[in-house]
């Protein structure tokens, strides 16, 4: 909400009122007028199915494209007005909150925790948060998953929640084999929703629910304080009363929270990342498509690296190492002629000369793989010295 100048005061009101307003604590405004906002990011628990990686971190805090999962949410909700993030968990809160403060001073950004003492599911932690949510001013406020990765249009979710006048929005995505999925059956002119078809064996639609929510504080009237799931009992209650609308994501979306998809939704984050600011990627003869390489690392003669990776800071890449669809982590060194493909290297790893690892093999934190070493989706957990080839996928201990 934007303070018009011309329509509603005169230029001497206008001019204290902007004064005031910026030096108040008013719940409606921030800064220029615009609506402070909260947001609540439900963080979870222990991230297995990204294990070895979240053996080292809470899930969120994975590096992906060169900085932890999170923090690419909460730098869009800043943009965009919002000045205060409670974070949903139930697992290593103090870790969480420790890494975020820093973070926290930079952005200019209120960071909490709600910390549940047992698993409420996806619901459950707006009502443990309500108070934290809510402050007076009935502005709606935005709920995440934090496996989601975007281009957060989340200004168009905005102006689209208030152009319905409902009491909840969802952003939903299309996807090409909607029977894995629940999918979210909707009014196509107004968005919105009729009801949801979980798994449906015949055809009903293409767009299942994309993790990012708007909702009125009237919803946490529906919640009660128990393990209960937002998508399965209370979006349905609020379909059922005409109340739920849902806004077609544009651009890219991918639920990183496990390995697969983490390099899938690392290749979509690049080329979108091509389309928005190019100059953040590297360029020049060592490159082949989307790569994005942090300043300080160090990359050797005669590399060919790219499509679809990203390489850490403090990293050393030797000469001649061939890296294509891959994570490299902070700190991890490669060394001469390796070859890494499909593969996830954790923080502080090291991969020997002429080395080839693929097939999504994924090092945890502090793992040195041996000259000559070969992997085919070797998942190897922290701290580990492997000295002999891991021919298939397998967990080494």
């Amino acid at each position: 909400m934007i303070i018009e100048r011309d329509h509603l005061f005169s230029e001497s009101q206008f001019r204290s009122r902007q004064l005031s307003l910026l030096n108040s604590d008013h719940p409606q405004f921030h800064f220029l007028g615009v609506i402070k906002m909260k947001a609540l990011i439900l963080v979870g628990g222990f991230g297995t199915r990204l294990r070895p990686l979240t053996l080292s971190v809470p899930k969120p805090l994975v590096d992906f494209a060169n900085k932890p999962m999170i923090l690419h949410q909460i730098e869009a909700l800043k943009a965009i007005g919002v000045t205060e993030v409670v974070l949903a968990i139930n697992y290593q809160p103090e870790v969480m909150l420790n890494f975020l403060k820093e973070f926290e001073k930079k952005l200019g950004i209120k960071i909490t925790c709600s910390q549940e003492t047992e698993p409420l599911g996806t619901a459950g932690p707006l009502a443990l948060a309500r108070d934290k949510l809510i402050d007076g001013s009935d502005e709606p406020f935005f709920v995440l998953n934090s496996d989601v990765i975007s281009e957060y249009p989340l200004n168009e979710m905005i102006s689209f929640h208030k152009g319905h006048g409902g009491e909840a929005s969802i952003m939903v995505t299309k996807v090409d084999e909607p029977s894995k999925y629940g999918v979210v059956v909707m009014e196509e002119t107004t968005g919105r929703v009729e009801r949801f078809v979980e798994k449906p064996k015949t055809f009903v639609g293409n767009k299942i629910n994309a993790g990012i929510y708007l909702l009125n504080p009237s919803v946490l009237d529906r919640i009660e304080l128990r393990p209960t799931s937002i998508e399965k009992e209370v979006f349905p209650n609020i379909a059922a009363a005409n109340k739920l609308y849902a806004m077609v994501l544009p651009g890219f979306w991918m639920d990183i929270g496990q390995p697969k998809d983490y390099i899938t939704g690392l290749r979509f984050y690049l080329d979108s990342l091509r389309k928005r600011s190019s100059a953040e990627l590297a360029s020049g003869s060592h490159f082949i498509g989307n790569v994005l390489v942090d300043e300080s690392a160090v990359i050797g003669d005669g590399c060919l690296i790219g499509p679809d990776v990203a390489i850490g800071p403090g990293c050393v890449i030797e000469s001649g190492v061939r890296l294509s669809r891959c994570s490299i982590m902070r700190g991890v060194r490669i060394k001469k002629h390796a070859c890494v493909s499909n593969s996830i290297i954790g923080w502080h790893s090291t991969v020997g000369r002429w080395a080839r690892l693929e097939n999504m093999t994924i090092l945890g934190e502090d793992v040195h793989l041996g000259d000559e070493v070969y992997s085919n989706g070797g998942v190897v957990l922290p701290h580990k010295e492997i000295k002999s080839s891991i021919l298939k996928p397998e967990i080494v201990m």
